[in-house]
């Protein structure tokens, strides 16, 4: 079996308005998952977990607060750490809501 793990997308987004506008993350994760898919429903492959790095914006050892990965953009300028969804955090989750169909309208992925 194979499980994908810290599979994600780095973007220097400078303000709310051009996180929320993440497109290059949400066709980022709709090309790997699918590749995924693909690989699964032509080849067999025995993909068993895919794991998108990451949930919300983080401190990276290479970039530091620089660039970001998250799902969810973190405000680490303010004592709350505000988290708001980004656009690549919705589809995420209407394609799992949806069990991949926002990617093949025609075929379920298992």
């Amino acid at each position: 079996p194979i499980y994908m793990t810290e599979n994600g997308s780095c973007e220097e987004e400078p303000d709310l308005e051009s996180a929320l506008a993440d497109h290059k993350r949400q066709q980022y994760f709709e090309g790997y998952i699918r590749a995924c898919a693909e690989a699964i429903q032509d080849f067999g492959v025995d993909l068993r977990g895919y794991f998108a790095w990451s949930l919300m914006d983080n401190f990276e050892w290479q970039f530091g607060f620089s660039k970001r990965f998250g799902l969810h953009r973190v405000e680490f300028n303010n004592g709350n750490l505000t988290r708001t969804p980004k656009l690549s955090a919705k589809w995420f989750k209407k394609t799992i809501e949806e069990n991949g169909n926002t990617i093949f309208k025609s075929q379920k992925i298992v």
